[in-house]
Protein backbone atom coordinates (compact mmCIF):
# COMPACT_ATOMS: atom_id res chain seq x y z
CA UNK A 1 0.00 0.00 0.00
CA UNK A 2 0.72 4.01 -0.58
CA UNK A 3 0.31 6.47 2.58
CA UNK A 4 -0.26 9.99 2.03
CA UNK A 5 -2.05 13.19 2.38
CA UNK A 6 -4.26 14.84 0.66
CA UNK A 7 -2.75 18.31 0.68
CA UNK A 8 -5.78 20.69 1.29
CA UNK A 9 -4.57 21.04 4.45
CA UNK A 10 -0.91 22.23 3.39
CA UNK A 11 -2.54 25.08 0.47
CA UNK A 12 -0.48 27.22 2.96
CA UNK A 13 2.71 26.43 1.34
CA UNK A 14 4.48 26.09 -2.15
CA UNK A 15 4.12 22.74 -3.52
CA UNK A 16 8.20 21.87 -2.84
CA UNK A 17 7.25 22.29 0.61
CA UNK A 18 3.89 20.52 1.20
CA UNK A 19 5.79 17.47 -0.32
CA UNK A 20 8.97 17.89 2.25
CA UNK A 21 6.34 17.81 4.99
CA UNK A 22 4.99 14.39 3.61
CA UNK A 23 8.60 12.95 3.38
CA UNK A 24 9.35 14.59 6.83
CA UNK A 25 6.72 12.51 8.19
CA UNK A 26 7.71 9.21 6.71
CA UNK A 27 4.65 9.16 4.28
CA UNK A 28 5.40 8.39 0.39
CA UNK A 29 2.37 10.17 -1.34
CA UNK A 30 0.44 13.55 -2.13
CA UNK A 31 -2.90 13.50 -3.44
CA UNK A 32 -3.39 16.54 -5.06
CA UNK A 33 -6.49 19.04 -5.19
CA UNK A 34 -7.64 19.69 -9.07
CA UNK A 35 -10.58 22.30 -8.91
CA UNK A 36 -14.65 21.25 -7.56
CA UNK A 37 -14.97 22.95 -3.86
CA UNK A 38 -11.16 24.08 -3.31
CA UNK A 39 -8.93 25.85 -6.32
CA UNK A 40 -6.07 23.57 -7.52
CA UNK A 41 -3.83 25.41 -5.46
CA UNK A 42 -0.85 23.32 -5.87
CA UNK A 43 -1.30 22.58 -9.74
CA UNK A 44 -2.31 26.33 -11.11
CA UNK A 45 -1.39 25.65 -14.45
CA UNK A 46 -3.52 22.60 -15.29
CA UNK A 47 -4.46 23.68 -18.87
CA UNK A 48 -1.07 24.23 -19.79
CA UNK A 49 -0.02 20.91 -18.57
CA UNK A 50 -2.69 19.38 -20.16
CA UNK A 51 -1.60 20.70 -23.53
CA UNK A 52 2.35 21.02 -23.12
CA UNK A 53 4.72 18.05 -23.05
CA UNK A 54 7.59 20.54 -21.37
CA UNK A 55 5.18 21.60 -19.31
CA UNK A 56 3.84 17.79 -17.75
CA UNK A 57 7.55 17.23 -17.30
CA UNK A 58 8.69 20.36 -15.58
CA UNK A 59 5.52 19.46 -13.14
CA UNK A 60 6.47 15.98 -12.63
CA UNK A 61 10.25 17.37 -11.86
CA UNK A 62 9.15 19.17 -8.99
CA UNK A 63 9.00 15.29 -7.36
CA UNK A 64 12.44 13.83 -8.56
CA UNK A 65 14.24 12.33 -5.45
CA UNK A 66 11.86 13.54 -3.09
CA UNK A 67 10.49 10.09 -1.65
CA UNK A 68 7.33 10.92 -2.66
CA UNK A 69 5.07 10.68 -5.26
CA UNK A 70 1.62 11.77 -6.65
CA UNK A 71 -1.00 9.08 -4.75
CA UNK A 72 -4.53 10.43 -6.73
CA UNK A 73 -6.06 13.65 -7.92
CA UNK A 74 -9.13 14.98 -5.98
CA UNK A 75 -11.69 17.28 -7.11
CA UNK A 76 -14.59 16.78 -4.80
CA UNK A 77 -17.26 18.64 -5.47
CA UNK A 78 -21.07 18.55 -7.17
CA UNK A 79 -21.15 18.10 -10.24
CA UNK A 80 -24.77 17.44 -10.35
CA UNK A 81 -25.75 20.99 -9.13
CA UNK A 82 -28.99 22.77 -11.14
CA UNK A 83 -26.96 26.06 -10.61
CA UNK A 84 -25.22 25.65 -13.38
CA UNK A 85 -22.21 28.51 -11.64
CA UNK A 86 -21.49 25.52 -9.49
CA UNK A 87 -22.59 22.54 -11.41
CA UNK A 88 -21.26 23.24 -14.58
CA UNK A 89 -17.50 24.18 -13.12
CA UNK A 90 -17.39 21.06 -10.89
CA UNK A 91 -18.52 18.99 -13.77
CA UNK A 92 -15.67 20.31 -15.90
CA UNK A 93 -13.05 19.95 -13.26
CA UNK A 94 -14.17 16.53 -12.98
CA UNK A 95 -13.77 15.65 -16.96
CA UNK A 96 -10.62 17.79 -16.76
CA UNK A 97 -8.97 15.89 -13.96
CA UNK A 98 -9.67 12.72 -15.18
CA UNK A 99 -7.58 13.88 -18.44
CA UNK A 100 -5.11 15.70 -16.20
CA UNK A 101 -4.46 11.97 -14.47
CA UNK A 102 -3.73 10.69 -17.89
CA UNK A 103 -1.17 12.70 -18.51
CA UNK A 104 0.31 12.61 -15.30
CA UNK A 105 0.53 8.77 -15.21
CA UNK A 106 -1.91 8.73 -12.57
CA UNK A 107 -5.11 6.47 -12.31
CA UNK A 108 -7.27 7.34 -9.58
CA UNK A 109 -9.15 11.05 -9.58
CA UNK A 110 -11.40 11.28 -6.04
CA UNK A 111 -14.53 13.50 -6.25
CA UNK A 112 -18.23 13.02 -4.92
CA UNK A 113 -21.24 11.47 -7.07
CA UNK A 114 -22.91 15.17 -6.21
CA UNK A 115 -26.64 16.12 -6.12
CA UNK A 116 -29.37 17.69 -8.58
CA UNK A 117 -32.52 19.33 -7.24
CA UNK A 118 -35.62 17.57 -6.61
CA UNK A 119 -37.36 18.04 -10.35
CA UNK A 120 -36.75 20.03 -13.09
CA UNK A 121 -36.16 23.55 -13.28
CA UNK A 122 -34.73 23.33 -9.47
CA UNK A 123 -33.17 25.56 -8.36
CA UNK A 124 -31.24 23.91 -4.85
CA UNK A 125 -29.94 20.08 -4.44
CA UNK A 126 -32.04 17.89 -2.60
CA UNK A 127 -31.09 15.28 -0.62
CA UNK A 128 -33.55 12.62 0.45
CA UNK A 129 -32.71 11.31 3.88
CA UNK A 130 -35.12 8.78 4.63
CA UNK A 131 -37.59 7.90 1.44
CA UNK A 132 -40.99 6.55 3.41
CA UNK A 133 -43.18 8.61 1.32
CA UNK A 134 -43.67 7.78 -2.72
CA UNK A 135 -43.23 11.69 -3.29
CA UNK A 136 -39.20 11.37 -2.49
CA UNK A 137 -39.83 7.89 -4.64
CA UNK A 138 -40.79 10.10 -7.68
CA UNK A 139 -37.58 12.90 -6.59
CA UNK A 140 -35.06 10.01 -6.33
CA UNK A 141 -36.44 8.69 -9.93
CA UNK A 142 -35.58 12.15 -11.61
CA UNK A 143 -32.41 12.12 -9.51
CA UNK A 144 -30.68 8.83 -10.93
CA UNK A 145 -31.55 9.94 -14.01
CA UNK A 146 -29.81 12.73 -14.02
CA UNK A 147 -26.60 10.73 -12.23
CA UNK A 148 -26.90 8.04 -14.88
CA UNK A 149 -26.59 10.12 -17.63
CA UNK A 150 -23.87 12.11 -16.30
CA UNK A 151 -21.79 9.15 -15.17
CA UNK A 152 -22.18 7.11 -18.23
CA UNK A 153 -20.39 9.65 -20.30
CA UNK A 154 -17.91 10.18 -17.54
CA UNK A 155 -17.46 6.64 -17.15
CA UNK A 156 -16.71 5.93 -21.16
CA UNK A 157 -13.82 8.92 -20.84
CA UNK A 158 -12.44 7.29 -17.72
CA UNK A 159 -12.15 3.69 -19.44
CA UNK A 160 -10.66 5.35 -22.68
CA UNK A 161 -7.50 7.39 -20.14
CA UNK A 162 -7.28 4.38 -17.90
CA UNK A 163 -8.75 6.30 -15.50
CA UNK A 164 -11.02 5.11 -12.16
CA UNK A 165 -12.85 7.95 -10.58
CA UNK A 166 -13.19 7.37 -6.89
CA UNK A 167 -16.52 8.54 -5.53
CA UNK A 168 -16.55 9.89 -2.28
CA UNK A 169 -19.71 8.16 0.42
CA UNK A 170 -20.42 11.70 1.69
CA UNK A 171 -23.88 12.32 2.45
CA UNK A 172 -26.03 15.30 0.89
CA UNK A 173 -24.84 13.16 -2.41
CA UNK A 174 -26.65 10.64 -4.39
CA UNK A 175 -24.13 8.23 -3.59
CA UNK A 176 -23.84 8.20 0.29
CA UNK A 177 -23.41 4.05 1.32
CA UNK A 178 -22.72 0.22 -0.37
CA UNK A 179 -26.56 0.14 -2.08
CA UNK A 180 -26.57 3.80 -3.23
CA UNK A 181 -23.14 2.85 -5.26
CA UNK A 182 -24.58 -0.33 -6.50
CA UNK A 183 -27.45 1.91 -7.80
CA UNK A 184 -25.18 4.47 -9.76
CA UNK A 185 -22.95 1.06 -10.94
CA UNK A 186 -26.71 -0.55 -12.67
CA UNK A 187 -28.08 2.79 -13.71
CA UNK A 188 -25.47 4.01 -15.62
CA UNK A 189 -23.77 0.51 -16.43
CA UNK A 190 -20.41 2.23 -15.50
CA UNK A 191 -16.83 0.14 -15.35
CA UNK A 192 -14.19 2.37 -14.03
CA UNK A 193 -16.52 4.21 -11.13
CA UNK A 194 -15.93 2.93 -7.88
CA UNK A 195 -15.30 4.03 -3.93
CA UNK A 196 -12.85 6.30 -2.30
CA UNK A 197 -13.29 5.16 1.05
CA UNK A 198 -13.67 7.65 3.55
CA UNK A 199 -14.39 6.18 7.25
CA UNK A 200 -14.99 9.75 8.82
CA UNK A 201 -18.75 9.97 7.01
CA UNK A 202 -19.42 6.51 7.47
CA UNK A 203 -18.60 6.17 11.42
CA UNK A 204 -20.99 9.18 12.00
CA UNK A 205 -23.94 7.86 9.96
CA UNK A 206 -23.43 4.54 12.59
CA UNK A 207 -21.68 2.48 9.83
CA UNK A 208 -18.33 0.19 10.03
CA UNK A 209 -16.06 1.50 7.36
CA UNK A 210 -14.57 -2.29 7.70
CA UNK A 211 -17.86 -3.98 6.99
CA UNK A 212 -18.06 -1.39 3.93
CA UNK A 213 -14.92 -2.32 2.85
CA UNK A 214 -16.04 -6.13 2.96
CA UNK A 215 -19.14 -5.48 1.08
CA UNK A 216 -17.46 -3.30 -1.58
CA UNK A 217 -14.59 -5.38 -2.66
CA UNK A 218 -12.97 -4.24 -5.53
CA UNK A 219 -15.62 -1.42 -5.98
CA UNK A 220 -13.38 0.13 -3.09
CA UNK A 221 -10.45 1.34 -5.62
CA UNK A 222 -9.03 4.55 -2.97
CA UNK A 223 -9.19 5.17 0.47
CA UNK A 224 -8.40 8.33 2.94
CA UNK A 225 -7.91 8.38 6.75
CA UNK A 226 -10.32 10.98 8.48
CA UNK A 227 -11.18 10.10 12.23
CA UNK A 228 -14.39 11.09 13.60
CA UNK A 229 -15.47 11.30 17.78
CA UNK A 230 -19.06 10.68 18.49
CA UNK A 231 -20.06 13.03 21.50
CA UNK A 232 -22.21 13.17 24.12
CA UNK A 233 -24.41 15.38 22.55
CA UNK A 234 -25.64 12.78 20.40
CA UNK A 235 -28.03 11.37 23.07
CA UNK A 236 -30.11 15.01 22.67
CA UNK A 237 -29.29 16.11 18.94
CA UNK A 238 -28.42 12.85 16.80
CA UNK A 239 -26.00 12.11 14.16
CA UNK A 240 -28.06 14.51 12.13
CA UNK A 241 -27.66 17.58 14.28
CA UNK A 242 -28.62 20.18 11.73
CA UNK A 243 -27.93 23.56 14.38
CA UNK A 244 -25.50 24.94 11.67
CA UNK A 245 -24.60 28.75 11.40
CA UNK A 246 -24.78 30.88 8.48
CA UNK A 247 -21.44 33.15 8.59
CA UNK A 248 -21.34 36.75 7.41
CA UNK A 249 -19.43 38.00 4.72
CA UNK A 250 -17.27 40.02 7.02
CA UNK A 251 -16.09 36.74 8.95
CA UNK A 252 -13.69 33.92 7.30
CA UNK A 253 -15.21 31.68 5.09
CA UNK A 254 -14.93 28.95 2.86
CA UNK A 255 -16.39 29.15 -0.57
CA UNK A 256 -18.02 26.32 -1.95
CA UNK A 257 -18.65 27.73 -5.77
CA UNK A 258 -21.38 30.33 -6.61
CA UNK A 259 -23.03 31.87 -3.24
CA UNK A 260 -22.93 28.91 -1.10
CA UNK A 261 -19.88 28.61 1.57
CA UNK A 262 -19.31 26.39 4.41
CA UNK A 263 -21.00 27.31 7.42
CA UNK A 264 -20.23 27.41 11.13
CA UNK A 265 -19.94 23.86 13.10
CA UNK A 266 -22.33 23.67 15.99
CA UNK A 267 -21.03 24.31 19.50
CA UNK A 268 -21.76 21.16 21.97
CA UNK A 269 -21.61 19.23 18.56
CA UNK A 270 -23.34 15.67 18.34
CA UNK A 271 -19.76 14.48 16.39
CA UNK A 272 -16.52 15.85 14.93
CA UNK A 273 -13.79 15.23 12.74
CA UNK A 274 -10.57 14.54 14.57
CA UNK A 275 -7.41 13.15 13.67
CA UNK A 276 -6.53 9.26 13.81
CA UNK A 277 -6.48 7.87 17.10
CA UNK A 278 -8.79 10.26 18.53
CA UNK A 279 -12.18 8.33 17.98
CA UNK A 280 -11.08 4.79 16.91
CA UNK A 281 -8.01 3.07 18.15
CA UNK A 282 -4.79 2.18 16.62
CA UNK A 283 -5.95 -1.62 16.72
CA UNK A 284 -8.88 -0.23 14.57
CA UNK A 285 -7.28 1.27 12.35
CA UNK A 286 -4.88 -1.69 11.72
CA UNK A 287 -7.95 -4.00 10.66
CA UNK A 288 -9.23 -1.08 8.63
CA UNK A 289 -5.40 -1.03 6.66
CA UNK A 290 -5.59 -5.02 6.68
CA UNK A 291 -8.71 -4.73 5.06
CA UNK A 292 -7.90 -2.51 2.30
CA UNK A 293 -5.04 -4.23 1.34
CA UNK A 294 -7.32 -7.39 0.98
CA UNK A 295 -9.30 -5.61 -1.83
CA UNK A 296 -5.66 -4.13 -3.28
CA UNK A 297 -1.97 -4.43 -1.97
CA UNK A 298 -1.57 -1.44 -3.97
CA UNK A 299 -4.06 1.06 -2.49
CA UNK A 300 -3.50 4.45 -1.71
CA UNK A 301 -4.82 5.63 1.31
CA UNK A 302 -4.69 9.23 2.11
CA UNK A 303 -4.40 11.40 5.35
CA UNK A 304 -7.62 13.86 5.39
CA UNK A 305 -6.43 16.44 8.65
CA UNK A 306 -9.85 18.64 9.47
CA UNK A 307 -9.15 18.44 13.00
CA UNK A 308 -10.03 22.31 13.91
CA UNK A 309 -8.38 21.28 17.44
CA UNK A 310 -5.13 21.04 16.15
CA UNK A 311 -2.47 22.94 13.88
CA UNK A 312 -1.61 21.41 10.11
CA UNK A 313 1.18 19.88 10.87
CA UNK A 314 0.33 18.74 14.46
CA UNK A 315 -3.08 17.15 13.20
CA UNK A 316 -0.34 15.37 10.20
CA UNK A 317 2.20 14.30 12.79
CA UNK A 318 -0.37 12.90 14.96
CA UNK A 319 -2.18 10.73 11.78
CA UNK A 320 1.13 9.80 10.68
CA UNK A 321 2.20 8.03 13.76
CA UNK A 322 -1.03 6.50 14.09
CA UNK A 323 -0.89 5.10 10.18
CA UNK A 324 2.51 3.57 10.54
CA UNK A 325 1.98 1.74 14.03
CA UNK A 326 -1.40 0.88 12.29
CA UNK A 327 0.24 -0.80 9.47
CA UNK A 328 3.05 -2.39 11.26
CA UNK A 329 0.43 -3.85 13.54
CA UNK A 330 -1.91 -5.17 10.49
CA UNK A 331 1.51 -6.58 9.20
CA UNK A 332 1.41 -4.18 5.64
CA UNK A 333 4.18 -2.64 4.20
CA UNK A 334 4.48 0.37 2.06
CA UNK A 335 5.21 -0.23 -1.96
Amino acid sequence: MKFGVYNAILHDRPLPEAISVVNDFGLSGIELNTGGFLPPVHVPNIDTILTSDAARDDFLGLFEGTNVSISGLNCNGNPLHPNSAIGDLHAADVRKSIRLAHRLGQHRVVTMSGLPAGEQRGQRPNWIVNAWNSAALDVLEYQWDVAASFWHDVDLEARDLDVKVALELHPQNLVFNPPTMRELIDRAQTQNIGVELDASHLFWQQMDPIAVVNDLGQIVVHAAAKDVRVNPAVSIYGVLDNRFRRLSEDEDRVNLGGDEWVNEWPNDSAWDFVALGRGHDVEYWARFISALNEVDPHMMLNIEHEDVSLGRLEGLEVAANVIHEAARLAGVTED
